[in-house]
């Protein structure tokens, strides 16, 4: 099967603002037709990764290349992007049909052509029959469709998005989640977003950039992510997580055996070290995380797992969908995240609480 060609390739980009390191020397490939997330907490670089590539930032040094062609000093408006930003930037004088014909005027494209992309565009969004309406008529999940449909219209070489779902509230936000990966898989255009939110990440990517000050710590699927963090950070930033810790006691290829602080053991798989070197040694002083979801808990005196210990119920919340139990564990307090709980358990409960050693990653202190 023939790999699919880049349609983005940063190379060694860096870029100083005064004394701050805005983008250390990072080297990203984006291919063609994907869904491509960049995501992590403010500050670390992802708006500053799009405003590259869109020619909005200019760089200290490294190279940028979009569709083969070498774009690193070229202007914004010669590189042919569609962009939508947070807050729509919609043309508050212009009907949604004039918002739409602004771009389209620009290029000087036909008048039965521009009629014709633009209803299309309409349809993509599902904003067909209000083409006459103001932005101020609008509503926020409706001006940013039409804000979608504007940088569509154009037919761009790539659509980039800056985190254009943080000023909709939950609903809105997880519906329009759906519409973008509709619209991007049904238009096929490659497609770079910018969020903060690692489920809006998750749930609508086909591949996940994780940066953290301007750098990328690792770059993969959403389930590789999630379930194979190559680093600390990763595993803290991408959903919860509970941590121990504690010194490794022996080790061999498959399995380290770690003794806790307050005596007890766990074991883990050998494969799940993260960081630089990935590996461990006796004598090593480690932390260890599991997530919420991959604890099981039991009745007391039940010892299913390889790692199974006395707990206790210290805090029980319903969230609808699942319950997240808060427990006493081995000197530490543990959150547990079950679909159901059995009957009789309250606070106090003594319970066993156990998980594979597959499940827990270990990295050096």
């Amino acid at each position: 099967m023939q790999a699919l060609a880049n349609d983005v390739e940063i190379r060694g980009v860096s870029k100083r603002i005064g004394r701050n390191v805005i983008l250390d020397g990072i080297d990203l490939e984006v291919k063609q037709g994907e869904l491509l997330t960049l995501l992590g907490p403010s500050g670390c670089g992802k708006t500053s990764t799009l405003n590259v590539i869109a020619g909005f930032l200019d760089i200290d040094q490294g190279d940028v290349f979009i569709k083969g062609r070498r774009m690193t000093n070229v202007p914004a408006y010669k590189r042919g992007l569609g962009m939508v930003f947070q807050t729509y930037s919609l043309f508050p004088h212009m009907t949604v049909y004039e918002n739409l014909d602004f771009g389209l005027s620009l290029r000087k494209v036909a008048k039965d052509e521009k009629k014709r992309r633009i209803q299309t565009a309409l349809e993509l969004v599902k904003m067909t029959g209000l083409e006459n309406r103001y932005p101020r008529e609008l509503s926020g999940g409706q001006r940013q469709r039409v804000a979608i449909a504007r940088a569509l219209v154009v037919q761009p070489t790539l659509l980039l998005l800056d985190e254009p779902l943080s000023n909709l509230d939950a609903k809105l936000r997880h519906e329009l989640r759906a519409e973008i990966k509709r619209l991007q898989k049904e238009v096929g255009v490659t497609t770079i977003f910018v969020t903060h939110d690692q489920e809006e990440a998750l749930s609508m990517s086909d591949r996940i950039v994780v940066m953290n000050k301007g750098k990328i710590e690792q770059v993969g699927t959403p389930t590789e992510i999630y379930a194979h963090p190559r680093t600390e950070f990763v595993f803290q930033f991408i959903g919860k997580s509970n941590q121990l810790e504690g010194t490794v006691k022996s080790l061999d290829s498959r399995m380290i055996r770690v003794e806790l602080a307050d005596g007890g053991q766990v074991l883990v798989e050998a494969e799940n070290v993260m960081g630089a070197d990935r590996s461990c040694a006796a004598g090593d002083a480690v932390k260890l995380y599991i997530r919420p979801e991959k604890l099981a808990i039991q009745a007391a005196g039940e010892t299913p797992h390889n790692n199974s210990h006395a707990a206790t119920i210290v805090q029980m919340n319903y969230l609808g969908s699942a319950w997240e139990i808060e427990v006493s564990l081995l000197g530490k307090r543990m959150q547990v995240l079950r679909p159901s709980v059995e009957a009789g358990w309250t606070i106090g409960t003594e319970v066993m609480v156990g998980w594979n050693p597959s499940d827990m990653m270990i990295v050096k202190k």
